[in-house]
């Protein structure tokens, strides 16, 4: 490379930045926490599909629901959750609104599913409130 063509490609150099996202220490923290969520929740629903018998509900507890019915409604929240996760590493703008979204409806399913295994359904709730505030607290897009 000559010195002209090496001034000509930093001539030019300004006029090509590129607007891209760049995912702060915090939005990559939540969204390998939604993929441990998402994929918490898959695991949930295997089990409330496959070997129902493991769940024992709380008698008199408001929100009683099939467990098998709630095992198909985590495999395809999972899903969701996982593709989300996904969405927020690759720094969509679509992932991260997709994912807060999701995070509250999964805080709330959790909370329904409480009287079948608590402490599993408390851990993805404290997982989906740090997602929650981590993409809600973000930085702005950079432009690099």
């Amino acid at each position: 490379m000559t010195e002209q063509s090496g001034a000509q490609y930093q001539a030019n150099a300004p006029e090509q930045q590129v607007v891209r996202r760049k995912n702060s220490g915090l939005v990559t923290f939540a969204g390998v926490l939604l993929i441990v969520a998402g994929g918490f929740h898959i695991i949930n629903g295997v089990v409330a599909v496959f070997a129902n018998q493991f769940y024992v509900s709380t008698p008199n507890y408001l929100f009683a629901f099939d467990v098998s019915g709630w095992g198909w409604f985590h495999l395809v929240l999972g899903l969701v959750v996982l593709a989300a996760g996904f969405g927020v590493l690759a720094g969509q703008t679509w992932g991260r609104v997709t994912s807060i979204v999701v995070a509250v409806l999964s805080a709330i399913a959790n909370f329904a599913f409480l009287p079948y295994y608590p402490f599993w359904a408390m851990t993805i709730i404290a997982l989906d409130i740090i997602v929650i505030w981590a993409l809600a607290t973000q930085e702005p897009d950079a432009v690099v």
